[in-house]
C-alpha cells in the first residue's frame, strides 16, 4: 500500500493503517523525542502520546501543507517540549546523577547523529553554520526562540528571520 493510501485509512481511523505508519515512524519520533527529553522512557511515554494524539486529530492533517512524516514530527517535538516544561518533568530531574549531564554533554554537540535520526542530515549539512546553529537549538534541543536567544547572544529578531529562511532554505532541498 502507498503512503498516500495509509494516511487516507489512518484519517478513516483504519487500525491496520495505524499500526503500519507506528513501525514506519516510531523510531524516527522517539528519536526526535529522545533529544529534547533525554529520557528514554519517558520518550516513549511522549511517542505514544504523540500517536494517539495524531490518531484523535488526523482529521486536521491536510497534505496541501507538508508531508505526513513533517506533520508527524512536529506534533513529537511539540509534545517533547510541553513535557520538559511540565511540573513533574521539572521535578524528575532534581536528583540525576552526573553521568546523566556527561552524556548530554557529550551527546549534545552531535548535530549530525541528531539529524541522521530523522533522514535530514544530509541537508542540514549543506546549510551554513548560522542555519546548523539555530536548527540544533531550535529543533532538536528543543529550545524556544528566545533561550536560543539567550543562549547564542544573538537578537530575538534575528533568530525568528534566521529560523523562517533556514527552514525555507531546507523545503527548498527537500522537495527537489
Amino acid at each position: 500500500m502507498d503512503l498516500d493510501q495509509l494516511v487516507a485509512n489512518f484519517k478513516k481511523k483504519d487500525e491496520k493503517a495505524f499500526e503500519e505508519l507506528y513501525n514506519m515512524y516510531s523510531d524516527s519520533m522517539h528519536g526526535v523525542i529522545y533529544n529534547i527529553v533525554r529520557n528514554h522512557e519517558i520518550a516513549e511515554e511522549v511517542m505514544q502520546d504523540v500517536f494517539i494524539k495524531a490518531w484523535n486529530k488526523s482529521d486536521s492533517y491536510n497534505s496541501d501543507k507538508g508531508r505526513f512524516f513533517t506533520w508527524m514530527l512536529n506534533i513529537a517535538r511539540n509534545a517533547a517540549i510541553d513535557k520538559t516544561r511540565s511540573k513533574s518533568f521539572k521535578n524528575s530531574g532534581k536528583n540525576l546523577k552526573a553521568e546523566f549531564f556527561v552524556d548530554i554533554l557529550e551527546t549534545s554537540e552531535s548535530l549530525n547523529d541528531l539529524t541522521d535520526a530523522i533522514g535530514i542530515g544530509k541537508y542540514v549539512k549543506s546549510l551554513g553554520e548560522k542555519c546548523k546553529k539555530i536548527i540544533e537549538y531550535l529543533y532538536f534541543k528543543g529550545f524556544t526562540q528566545k533561550e536560543t536567544s539567550e543562549e547564542l547572544d544573538i537578537p530575538l529578531g534575528t533568530i525568528k528571520t534566521r529560523n523562517r529562511n533556514c527552514i525555507k532554505d531546507l523545503r527548498v532541498m527537500l522537495i527537489k
